[in-house]
């Protein structure tokens, strides 16, 4: 009886998704690689995605954040530390990721053409397994150029660390250690966006002026990874509001007077350390002029927005793997999940959507590949909010469309998908929330008249090619003769749109781009996907 009751318990219950391949199983990704000058990369993120994929990874990611991070704030004999103590999983993701350089491969000085394509991929990966650990990545590599460019000669010697493979979680000097992380301290609790209204205080120690030394008074509501060996926080100087590089430790060795009041408790992001701190007479370098706060910071704002979206992607994609996998081993009625002919329709409109997102995500990130061409560097100023606003503001409803798939062993801990479900919302919130980054697409529009002239070559180019784009284009040109902050939000979806559509017209199978196109952008409403269509959809998403 009870080796009865033990194989029906098990009967059609699908196994858990482990121990795959992320990237060998993702055909848009693989194509948009080698479509966008990458294809030197394909070899090391098979590697990589066969890693991330195994199931000690994915427990790695599951532990970090069953166990985040805890405050030390005094030692045994009430001495002021501000430490952080993480599980050992944290740290080894964390090697993981500096080992694949996802915080500076584009910085190197021989790097490849491509090399931020390639970056791009290997975060996306990196992403499926675990997300709290990209936060001090996604912020090292915005700060890196920034700190190439301005660093005061004090801190010099912080560049090789700052470029190197490594992790190193010591507190030590920062010339003595193989790997350096920096974070930022932005928001105050009387502001959030509104950084202008900051109300912390620097006052210069001597002389004024770039790389001078302030002292810093005040408080950041949120601080991000405190563990870091140095921020990038805005404070008000004499002269308005400044960007400062604030270091852990001083250079004579002694930690800067900055203290951790606590960590904040999230709705998920559970693995990283978010804290509230004082600075009581703090230490920090100034950036730039005075004045020249939000200039500075904004200069790594677009790398940390699109790091955003890229991991709003991979929860997406890990969410659709392990529906798809359970699908393709539930049985209902006698036929499995992925059988049915209303769940294979759910099914392949995610994969579609996957689809489109990979292609637009890596245009993008080849964009950013090429500053000093003009129209990729407006293609970047204007796709990079766009894209956090859309496909940011899409993850949660499409992660809890994976967890109906599964049913009620979705909605349990012991899944995947509510650790995926929690992360959704952050991505649309940090970094600038949805109305921010239409905001910011309607500045662009308004203030860059060649960027519209840039969307017309973009767009024209595709013409004939599909009647529903050539229509929602038609649609959008007269809206963009006059924008309105209104209509912000509707016109950052169009532009999306019809950027994804441009896509797909140009690089994917006819019948899978009209397939989208009918699916986004047909007036009337979505239709169903034919069976040719979601047979070639669902071999792409497996790999085929």
């Amino acid at each position: 009886m009870h080796g009865y009751a033990f194989h029906s318990y098990r009967f059609n219950q699908p196994r858990p998704l482990n121990n795959s391949n992320l990237f060998l199983s993702d055909t848009p990704l693989r194509e948009a690689v080698v479509r966008f000058g990458a294809e030197w990369d394909l070899e090391l993120l098979a590697s990589v995605g066969q890693q991330l994929g195994s199931s000690e990874s994915l427990e790695l990611g599951r532990l970090a954040n069953a166990f985040p991070p805890e405050l030390l704030r005094y030692d045994a004999r009430g001495e002021r530390l501000d430490d952080l103590r993480f599980h050992p999983a944290w740290h080894l993701l964390m090697q993981g990721l500096c080992a694949n350089r996802v915080h500076n491969l584009p910085w190197q000085p021989d790097a490849r053409s491509g090399a931020f394509v390639a970056r791009a991929a290997r975060f996306m990966l990196h992403g499926q397994v675990e997300s709290g650990t990209l936060c001090p990545i996604t912020m090292t590599f915005g700060a890196t150029p920034l700190l190439q460019a301005s660093l005061p000669s004090l801190f010099a010697d912080w560049l090789p660390p700052l470029l190197a493979d490594r992790y190193d979680a010591h507190l030590q000097p920062a010339p003595q250690k193989r790997g350096l992380l920096i974070g930022m301290g932005m928001t105050e609790k009387q502001g959030g966006t509104d950084v202008l209204s900051n109300t912390t205080r620097a006052e210069p120690l001597a002389a004024r002026g770039s790389g001078e030394a302030y002292r810093l008074t005040g408080h950041k509501w949120f601080f991000s990874v405190p563990q870091s060996d140095a921020h990038l926080v805005l404070a008000q100087a004499p002269g308005g509001i400044s960007c400062f590089f604030l270091p852990r430790l001083l250079p004579d060795g002694t930690r800067n007077a900055v203290r951790i009041e606590r960590l904040k408790e999230k709705l998920g992001n559970r693995s990283n350390a978010s804290s509230e701190v004082e600075f009581d007479g703090a230490i920090g370098w100034l950036l730039g002029e005075e004045g020249e706060g939000v200039r500075q910071i904004l200069k790594m704002g677009g790398y940390t927005r699109f790091d955003c979206t890229l991991g709003s992607h991979s929860l997406m994609r890990r969410a659709f793997s392990v529906a798809l996998y359970h699908a393709h081993q539930r049985q209902v009625m006698g036929k499995t999940l992925v059988e049915q002919p209303l769940m294979r329709q759910v099914l392949c409109q995610q994969a579609l959507q996957l689809e489109g997102q990979t292609a637009l995500l890596m245009r993008i990130a080849h964009a950013w590949s090429l500053p000093e061409d003009e129209v990729q560097r407006a293609y970047a100023r204007l796709f990079t909010p766009a894209a956090k606003f859309a496909v940011c503001k899409d993850a949660p409803a499409f992660i809890a469309q994976s967890m109906e798939i599964l049913g009620g062993i979705g909605y349990c801990e012991e899944s995947e998908l509510p650790r995926l479900y929690r992360e959704a919302p952050v991505n649309s919130i940090w970094e600038g929330a949805g109305n921010v980054m239409c905001l910011d697409v309607l500045r662009v529009l308004r203030k860059q008249p060649a960027v519209v002239e840039m969307l017309a070559a973009q767009f024209e180019a595709v013409k004939g090619l599909n009647r529903h784009f050539d229509s929602r284009w038609r649609q959008l040109k007269l809206r963009l003769r006059r924008p309105q902050e209104a209509q912000a939000r509707e016109l950052t979806r169009q532009l999306m749109l019809l950027a994804t559509g441009q896509q797909l017209l140009t690089s994917l199978e006819p019948p899978l781009a009209d397939a989208w196109c009918r699916q986004h952008l047909d007036t009337r409403g979505a239709s169903l996907l034919s069976d040719t269509v979601t047979e070639r959809l669902l071999l792409r998403a497996s790999g085929g």
